[in-house]
Formats: structure tokens, sequence, C-alpha cells
């Protein structure tokens, strides 16, 4: 048992070692192509931080046939993701972390939160009938794959549009000699290519821990999945969001975590389901998720409200949506802890 929290902890360490390559890299992009901080956060950095559900997920089915570990990584990250931009308001003094983003935030909020209600939509209806539930993929989860690729052309749209309007307003722009740039974007892309990989390999090893510490603790999988793989696989993006803090970047940090949201249910429960050969992956997991599903969009909310109620104060070294969502993450982990 020691050796396996041992090999827990090494792996959640090397995830977190690359994370913060991931970030400076993510961050030389976005200034070297002009796509702007929201977007890269977005899509790019939270493509990668969000790798290892995406590995762990497959793993978890095809290696160790344990479709509750990986739904429930999934449904756990979101949760954990959101609880670090709680974190993130409490470490980021300079007022309302919320207050220091851009409003495409809201949109990339709202489209989590709506592709989270439809996952979370699917296991209830596969629990209370087996229509569709021998099929080789659910409608449902080609809906959440449709769903994504629509939030990612929204989200790309109005990002490229508030880029725009901020390069037609500064009236001087600093020039760089061209060879200077194209040197620096291709090392962080390089550096950005070899930190995913190396995510993707110590998740595939935590997927495996995972599941053997469940099996010694006599631990439900539903709840191995959605707290302590979760929190391991969410390293990459508190690793990333609080590296992007450090060098000035809050829209680049929580768009990292509402991004990585919207893959977690739109890609890698896809993909789940895929990996699951024997029907959907919907009709075998555990109802539990659902309160998962349910608890991330209250949080999702409470980020939204935060975001459009500005200007705001600190009280101190807090702010209502920051304990909010600290505070929603540890209750609903007492709740599936008791659930499970």
């Amino acid at each position: 048992m020691a050796l396996l929290w041992v090999q827990f902890a090494a792996s959640a360490g090397i995830i977190l070692l690359a994370a913060h390559f991931l970030a400076n890299s993510a961050d030389v992009v976005a200034d070297r192509t002009g796509l702007g901080r929201t977007f890269v956060g977005v899509v790019m950095l939270a493509t990668a931080t969000s790798l290892p559900e995406l590995a762990t997920g497959i793993s978890s089915i095809t290696l160790f046939d344990a479709p509750d570990l990986a739904i429930g990584d999934a449904f756990g990250s979101n949760l954990f993701n959101l609880m670090i931009i709680g974190l993130a308001d409490l470490y980021w003094q300079n007022g309302p972390v919320l207050n220091a983003v851009t409003r495409t935030s809201v949109m990339t909020a709202g489209l989590g939160a709506g592709l989270i209600t439809l996952a979370a939509l699917a296991i209830f209806i596969y629990s209370e009938t087996d229509v569709t539930a021998d099929w080789p993929l659910s409608p449902l989860t080609v809906i959440l794959l449709l769903g994504f690729v629509a939030a990612m052309f929204l989200i790309y749209r109005h990002s490229q549009q508030m880029q725009g309007a901020a390069q037609d307003a500064e009236a001087e722009l600093e020039v760089e000699a061209e060879d200077v740039r194209q040197s620096s974007l291709h090392r962080a892309l390089l550096i950005y290519a070899a930190s995913a990989a190396v995510i993707v390999a110590a998740a595939i090893w935590l997927s495996h821990v995972g599941e053997n510490i469940a099996e010694d603790m006599h631990w439900e999988q539903s709840f191995v999945g959605s707290q302590f793989l979760a929190i391991s696989t969410s390293l990459p993006e508190i690793g990333t969001s609080f590296a992007a803090l450090r060098i000035g970047a809050p829209d680049l940090a929580i768009s990292n975590v509402l991004g990585s949201n919207v893959f977690n249910m739109g890609i890698v429960l896809f993909f789940d389901d895929v990996a699951f050969v024997d029907g959907s992956v919907w009709e075998v997991v555990s109802s539990v998720h659902v309160i998962s599903g349910l608890m991330a969009v209250l949080m999702t909310m409470v980020v939204i409200v935060g975001i459009m109620t500005r200007p705001r104060e600190r009280l101190r070294f807090w702010t209502p949506d920051g304990v909010l969502l600290v505070g929603g993450y540890a209750g609903a982990s007492a709740l599936l802890y008791l659930l499970a």
C-alpha cells in the first residue's frame, strides 16, 4: 500500500512539473501568434492540461475495465477545476480575480455548464431506461461532441472580435525581428508538445495506480475517480493556472480551467464512450455522477455571476465567490463520499 501511494505522489509530481512548462509555452504562443490569451487558454492550454483525463479515461476502460473511474475522473475534474478558480481568487490580491478577465470567459463558462448538464442528463436517462443502451455509441455522446465543436467555434469567433478591438485601440505596437519571433514560437511549440507527451504518460500510470488503490482500500470506483484521480489529473490545471497568475495573465489562468471543463465533457466523455465496446458507457456507471454534474453547474453559475458583477472590492483576503467555490467543492466531496 505504501508503494502505491508513493507511485501516486510521483505521477502527480511529474504532471505538476510539466504544467509549469505548459503555461510558459502557451503564453509565448498567445503573444507570437496574436490569438490572445483567452483563446489559447481555452483551446491550446485547456487541451493539453485535459490530456490526463483523456488518457486516464481511455486506459481505465480499455486496460482495467473500470468505467466508473473514467466517468468519475471527468466529472470530478470539473469540480476541482472550478475550485481552482476559488483558490486563484484567494491568491490574486489585485482585487477579485474574476474581475480581471474578459467577458469571453462568461461564454466559455456557459457553454461548459450546458455540456455538463447534458452529460448528467445522459446518466440519468440511462439509469431510467435501456433505450439505445446496446448501441455502439449513444446519441447523447454524439451531441456532446457536436456541442464541443460548436463551443470552440463560438469561443474562437468571439475571442477574435475582442482581440481585433484591442489591437485597434492600441496606438503603437512593439516591433520585433521576424526571425526572432519565429524562433521563439517554434521553441514554445516544441516545449508544449514535449510537456503534453509527459503528461499523457504520467496519466496512464496514474489510472493504474488509482485502480489498485480503489481495490486495496475497498473504496467505490466512482469515489476514487471523482476524488483522487480527479485531483491528480487536474494538477496540470492548477499548475498552469497559478503559473499564469504569477506572470500576470489571469485571462490565461481562468480560461484554462473553464476550457478544460468544456474539453472534459465534449472530448473526454466522447472517447470514453467510444472505448467502452459493450454498448453505451452511460448504462453501467453510477448515478452518483449526476450529483457531481449538478454541483459543477451551480459552481459555474457562481463564476458567471462573479465575472458579470463588476467592479467589486475584496473583503481583506477573500471574496464571496472565492469562498463559495472552495466551499462548494468541499461540500460536494463530502456528499460524494457519503453517497458512494
